[in-house]
């Protein structure tokens, strides 16, 4: 027995990928649950317009923060700032009233804002004679309509990167040696294994969107074009992840190892289930470094506020430059797979992986 685990732990020590997952998982569960775990929203960005804005943001209670002062733009240009993404909350105000507009697709914002403004009666300090609420893009602030574009790119996080990395089973297999010896340029064999999953996530994602709009009421307001381009820049970024994570993996274990640990972070950190808000600044920079945070700004945006294209530039620009840094990486990595391997020096030689292996 005692053989048994000294074999055990010799064979744990070698295979650093595991044994590097044995202890950041944990702590990457850790910071996520003790960070980034909370639905509370602390801090609500908010653009005050009308002729009274000057006075209605002085006095606005905590969570609010002003980021906009307009006293000449009116209810439109409110509007148009949630449409756009520019600010979740406007208190639109005129000569004898204030309007608070919320914007619905971001449910928790929405609701911590209501909250508040109950708080204080609805009434923040302007002496105004009434104030009213509106919640646009999703006015019962039902929680379906936010998740299902949400779950969209998680679906194609998961096709992207958890199932196109099983292209790991090519190097277990020993078949990579045969793409070795064929006439392919990296570029054709990486493009001929992201096709198939490309061509499967983007039937998923009209069965989703679909299902979404149809079963569950939630809205389609934008273009299906601007969804299309965001879906098409997301996938080339998950697909070669996948394929980048297949690259550098020995056997399907250590690829399902490797995408479970890009899957995790995304799903929790990148606003899909906890508000980025909400979560501590230590912890928050690292749903920006994320590809599932701009794709769920961009479906989110399209489908639910119907933002067009030029709005949602941020979000597309960065899922083509993360797109453009993986896609290489890939190919440069299946270069370096498929070069040839140098002869042995004389007939009783053997390559130096296989000298490893044997020992």
């Amino acid at each position: 027995m005692w053989a048994m685990i000294v074999k055990e732990f010799r064979q744990l020590r070698r295979d650093r990928r595991t044994l590097a997952m044995l202890i950041v998982l944990p702590i990457l569960l850790l910071i996520v649950f003790g960070y980034a775990a909370s639905f509370d929203v602390k801090r609500i960005s908010a653009t005050v317009v009308g002729p009274q804005a000057q006075r209605v943001a002085a006095s606005l209670p905590a969570p609010f923060t002003v980021d906009s002062v307009e006293p000449s733009a009116g209810r439109a240009d409110a509007v148009t700032a949630l449409r756009d993404g520019r600010t979740p909350v406007a208190f639109v105000t005129t000569d004898s009233d204030v309007t608070v507009l919320l914007d619905g697709s971001e449910l928790f914002i929405a609701n911590a804002a209501k909250a508040a403004l109950a708080r204080t009666g609805q009434q923040p300090a302007t002496q105004a004679a009434r104030a009213r609420m509106e919640v646009l893009f999703n006015p019962d602030l039902t929680t379906s309509a936010v998740m299902v574009p949400g779950l969209a790119g998680m679906i194609l996080l998961f096709v992207g990167t958890v199932i196109t990395s099983l292209g790991a089973r090519e190097r277990q297999a020993g078949t990579l040696e045969q793409l070795a010896v064929m006439p392919l340029r990296p570029r054709d064999v990486f493009l001929g294994k992201i096709a198939p999953y490309f061509l499967v996530a983007s039937i998923d994602l009209i069965v989703v969107v679909t299902v979404g709009v149809t079963l569950f009421g939630v809205p389609f307001r934008g273009s299906g074009l601007v969804l299309a381009l965001g879906a098409l820049l997301f996938l080339f970024v998950t697909l070669g992840i996948g394929v980048l994570i297949s690259s550098v993996s020995q056997n399907q274990g250590q690829a399902i190892q490797l995408a479970i640990m890009t899957l995790l972070p995304q799903i929790m950190l990148s606003g899909l289930i906890f508000p980025l808000s909400s979560m501590a600044a230590g912890v928050r920079w690292i749903g920006y470094l994320l590809p599932l945070t701009y794709f769920t700004k961009i479906s989110r945006g399209v489908m639910l506020r119907g933002a067009p294209i030029g709005s949602l530039w941020q979000p597309f620009l960065y899922l083509a430059l993360l797109g453009a840094i993986v896609v290489v990486a890939a190919t440069l990595r299946f270069r370096r797979q498929l070069a040839p391997s140098p002869a042995p020096a004389h007939p009783g030689a053997q390559p130096a992986d296989v000298r490893a292996a044997a020992r």
